[in-house]
């Protein structure tokens, strides 16, 4: 190596290798930072694109969960209405069976009326407010509910509505219906027991949406947390081998700084040849 004050060949190397072991630190030291070994497309372009197809497909399901959710919340507003319906058919058959009694007083008809009355008109508020996000499935406002069942938004699940409303097909009670006589009272009562049977076999079929919705957010749930952990493996920084190759480089960068150090005390070596 021959002597010279204007190149300094092994202060050149020895900057080379320092230089590397600080853009290797940096990297170590940012992937400790952020938990990732995949923080930018600048780390790795091909790995962050695919991490990002699927962040998408994870957010996707996000949204699929929301709606699955909503809809299981409207059915489940349904369904308790429903079953209130059905509990206020039996009282309202009670009544009915009560009024039919050829012996009753008419004192006693016409107060088993008015509260016969209160209970018809129940099922009608109950119906009117059984509203979810602005859906009400027993009313007959609308004739099913849709939740998204796919991450992309091309397939859909499905529950039919259930109208419950007075002087339906299913509750065939009508709005104006009275047991304010004995024939009355005595036909009501084959009436009110069809429109029990309806009304539990119409819960019997929202129950099953509801069970749909449930098992497809299952599912969905579990895609979206197989997704999450697979874009880990592709992304997140092993930490105890971030730990052990920081250690390392901090060792390296030091050495590098001393072999610098050693290299530009060369030239003042050259000093000595002219004393």
């Amino acid at each position: 190596m021959s002597f010279s004050v204007n190149t300094n060949t092994g202060a050149l190397v020895a900057l080379q290798y320092l230089n590397s072991t600080q853009a290797q630190l940096s990297q170590t030291q940012t992937a400790i930072n952020s938990g990732l070994k995949v923080a930018s497309a600048r780390d790795d372009g091909s790995t962050f694109a695919i991490a990002q197809n699927q962040r998408g497909a994870v957010a996707g399901y996000t949204a699929v969960n929301d709606s699955l959710s909503r809809a299981t919340s409207a059915v489940d507003v349904a369904l308790s209405a429903g079953q209130s319906v059905s509990d206020l058919l039996i009282q309202l058959k009670t009544k009915a069976l009560s009024a039919s009694d050829a012996s009753l007083d008419t004192a006693s008809r016409q107060a088993l009326n008015q509260d016969f009355v209160a209970l018809r008109d129940q099922i009608a508020t109950i119906v009117k407010n059984a509203v979810f996000n602005g859906t009400n499935l027993v009313d007959g406002s609308t004739t099913k509910i849709t939740a998204l069942a796919s991450a992309d938004g091309t397939r859909r699940i499905t529950t039919a509505a259930q109208k419950m409303s007075l002087s339906g097909s299913i509750v065939t009670v009508t709005s104006t219906a009275s047991i304010s006589t004995q024939t009355k009272a005595s036909t009501l009562v084959a009436t009110i027991q069809a429109s029990l049977t309806n009304v539990n076999a119409a819960l019997a079929k929202l129950s099953s949406g509801a069970k749909k919705f449930s098992i497809q957010a299952t599912f969905s749930q579990k895609l979206s947390d197989t997704l999450t952990t697979g874009i880990g493996n592709l992304v997140d920084a092993n930490m105890a081998e971030e730990s052990a190759q920081l250690q390392s480089l901090q060792v390296k960068q030091q050495l590098g700084v001393q072999a610098l150090s050693i290299a530009n005390q060369a030239p003042q070596t050259i000093l000595s040849l002219f004393h």
